[in-house]
């Protein structure tokens, strides 16, 4: 009987898209959205991965081009109405308040000095909600797929105990396929959870670093600008 009984299971189809195939309509709906989420997710940490890359290489041209002894107001005008990075248009919002702080009898409108603060904390404010977009999906992910798979694979052991319930039978050609697939839901909420998770950290902190870097980069330029506001 136990020979038996191992030779139905081994005839059974234990492949991901036969496990699939046989789960029940919730259980379906559990793994689509798991393997959506997924694919998502590594959709938002390439694109994430490459834009921080280029906003670094961006970051380090800008601040070569700043640094250089190069006249502001020069370095103003290349970069012109429509800056191509972060670090020219946070550049772009201080000199722009700054301009807009001289009299036509060349004398400075009192308060320049908070006024581009603001200037250039608005723009550092924009630049952060852009970097930190999607980032909050991957949280979402890494904090709920477990449960959502989780969810699919009790709902896939219930109707395994029902199927046993129904055929009166026990052995493990019976049991077998239903907690595979149950179990399979979990797979898929972990696989799509642990990579959100990792690199959910890894992109949080590079995002802190890159807005690091701005917020020093304003604080310096501000004081550039108050020494010739005192001047």
């Amino acid at each position: 009987m136990e020979t038996q009984t191992l030779a139905m299971a081994q005839e059974i189809d234990f492949s991901m898209l036969a496990l699939f195939a046989r789960a029940s309509f919730a259980v379906k709906v559990v793994m689509i959205l798991l393997i959506v989420a997924s694919f998502w997710s590594w959709a938002i940490i390439i694109q994430k991965s490459l834009t921080y890359r280029r906003t670094r290489g961006q970051s380090d041209a800008f601040d070569r081009a700043f640094w250089s002894g190069e006249p502001l107001d020069e370095l103003f005008e290349q970069i012109g109405a429509e800056p191509k990075s972060a670090s020219e248009r946070i550049f772009s919002a201080g000199m722009m308040e700054w301009r807009r702080s001289h009299r036509q009898d060349g004398g400075m409108i009192p308060g320049a000095a908070p006024r581009i603060d603001r200037s250039m904390d608005v723009a550092i404010a924009k630049e952060t909600e852009a970097l930190n977009g999607g980032l909050s999906f991957l949280a979402t992910v890494g904090s709920t797929a477990p449960f959502v798979g989780l969810f699919g694979t009790v709902w896939g052991i219930m109707n395994a105990f029902e199927e046993i319930a129904l055929q009166q039978n026990t052995n493990l050609a019976v049991v077998a396929p239903g907690i595979a697939e149950a179990l399979l839901a979990t797979a898929l909420g972990l696989l799509a959870a642990i990579p959100a998770v990792v690199f959910y950290n890894k992109l949080s902190a590079d995002s802190d670093r890159i807005i690091g870097t701005y917020e020093a980069f304003a604080d310096e330029f501000s004081t550039i600008l108050s020494r010739q506001l005192d001047s």
